[in-house]
């Protein structure tokens, strides 16, 4: 049951060195695509980054901003912060680094007239960055269900953006894509216990 596959998935932050097969990551990929997009405009591109020393030059430029950030951290807050960082670049040991790209969907913007109102025209923007992100997230969360059901371990990082600036030197990313996250790939190196979950009804509203 696809239930049970979503409650089974953990997020996997320590892997095997062993490297997945092509044909596993074309898997991976395949699955991603399939996902509903704002117009079915698939906006989105993945770049499979299986290059040790990219992955080492990636996660330097995020230690390197989580110490900049660090030096203007309030006391009281400086260790959790630090903790908190280490997280970002804990895709360091996975064989295969995913980085979904998406672009906004540019589309109703191009369409409206000079007239239009400041906050009609900041409303649209906002909906077509939104719905590049949206639609490249229900790509990446196809893509980690997928990795689940091959054997694969896998999480989604958005720490790393820290360094956006600097991922994007590094990954030769177009002016024009945005950096949705980065995902760690491999075979699992360890079992994490389910985490709490909130209950649906402590999350829903019913409007009606």
């Amino acid at each position: 049951m696809i239930l049970e596959l979503m409650q089974s998935r953990r997020s996997i932050r320590k892997f095997l060195p062993k490297m997945p097969e092509r044909a596993l990551l074309d898997q991976l990929i395949e699955a991603a695509v399939s996902a509903p997009s704002a117009s079915n405009k698939q906006p989105w591109r993945f770049l499979v980054v299986t290059n040790p020393e990219i992955k080492a030059r990636m996660a330097s430029a995020i230690r390197s901003a989580v110490q900049r950030v660090a030096t203007h951290i309030e006391p009281q807050f400086g260790s959790a912060f630090r903790a908190y960082g280490d997280y970002f670049t804990r895709f360091e040991t996975a064989p295969v680094v995913i980085v979904p790209l998406y672009r906004p969907l540019t589309l109703l913007s191009n369409m409206v007239d000079a007239d239009l109102s400041a906050k009609d025209r900041e409303n649209i923007a906002c909906m077509e960055q939104q719905s590049g992100i949206v639609s490249a997230s229900l790509a990446m969360q196809n893509l980690l269900l997928m990795a689940h059901d091959l054997g694969l371990g896998g999480s989604g990082l958005t720490g790393p953006l820290i360094a956006l600036d600097d991922l994007r030197a590094i990954l030769s990313v177009p002016a024009s894509w945005g950096i949705v996250a980065l995902i760690a790939i491999g075979y699992a190196d360890e079992a994490p216990a389910s985490p709490a979950r909130k209950l649906p009804a402590e999350v829903t509203r019913w409007i009606v």
